[in-house]
């Protein structure tokens, strides 16, 4: 594709400002040089990028498709550059970390009190990995410390600890009919309606197995991303059931009006694990390991 690092800031420009006369004014170039700049893009692949919606210039399937490319590239860009300022500066003692499958952290704020008692001058950041995928991010470099479940083609490349066993759990309202089962079945996943993270699209190559009985044939199957109180809204709004940790899962039950019901007779588990890169460690992030599998050691109740 000829497309360079110019274009993708276009397109993100254009996207955020809704014209090119203000996407213009934030990239300082003159409103006809950046129209000149989309024409030939857009000429290059054989496509339009944009519709004008009344005044604005709003993105279309191929532009939002490019736009999600174009953002995750310009982010990680903007990361290096941030990592590289703070490597020049000597403020490079950092602890980036992740959690795959979960965008819900009560367990971490007595992780980072243990942590900074021991080490008050690091600081500890919060990643967001692209496609959920923290693996090929420790290899890369763009995180040190990993809370992983799902398999992956590099694990061992990585330093793995594990910390506990956690039941996956169908998510459903307090009143639906799953509510009172002992346990479900594959027969009972037949014609439901699932919502997941989209880390379960099954379009992708390869695509990850769903997380129901073998032999089970839902019926719709809305896929989003991994923002749990967006799943979990989705259900408790009656527009399908999920499956997720019981960790994940348990502090909305109350809140929210759900229920939680085991798979199969015996329990679906999975493995957690914190993930480091291999060979010795730095203090800190020594530490920091230290304290999160501390804490983790032992199934977390929500």
């Amino acid at each position: 594709m000829d497309v360079d690092l110019r274009d993708l800031e276009l397109l993100d420009a254009t996207a955020e400002a809704g014209s090119l006369t203000a996407a213009a004014e934030r990239l300082y170039v003159s409103q006809p040089a950046l129209s000149q700049r989309l024409t030939r893009l857009e000429a290059r692949l054989g496509m339009q990028l944009f519709d004008r919606k009344g005044r604005r210039l709003m993105p279309n399937a191929a532009g939002r498709r490019l736009l999600v490319a174009a953002r995750q590239i310009l982010g990680e860009l903007e990361s290096a550059s941030r990592d590289l300022r703070e490597m020049r500066d000597g403020r490079g003692r950092r602890v980036r970390f992740t959690a795959q499958c979960s965008t819900t952290f009560p367990w971490l704020p007595p992780v980072l009190r243990a942590f900074r008692a021991r080490e008050p001058d690091i600081d500890v950041r919060i990643e967001a990995v692209a496609d959920d995928a923290p693996i090929p991010a420790l290899l890369a470099d763009l995180v040190d410390v990993a809370l992983v479940t799902k398999p992956d083609l590099q694990m061992d490349r990585v330093s793995l600890t594990r910390l506990f066993d956690d039941e996956m759990m169908a998510v459903v309202p307090a009143a639906h009919p799953w509510a009172c089962l002992g346990h479900l079945t594959a027969r009972d996943f037949d014609g439901a309606d699932l919502v997941l993270y989209d880390g379960y699209d099954q379009s992708r190559i390869p695509s990850t197995p769903l997380p129901i009985p073998a032999g089970a044939r839902p019926g719709r199957i809305t896929t989003m991303p991994v923002v749990t109180d967006l799943v979990i809204e989705m259900v408790a709004g009656g527009q399908g059931v999920t499956v997720l940790p019981n960790w994940v899962a348990a502090p909305y039950v109350s809140s929210h009006g759900l229920a939680l019901v085991r798979i199969g007779e015996e329990p679906l588990t999975r493995t957690w694990f914190c993930a480091t890169r291999t060979g010795p460690r730095p203090p800190h992030l020594e530490a920091f390991v230290e304290e999160l599998t501390t804490l983790l050691t032992a199934p977390i109740s929500g």
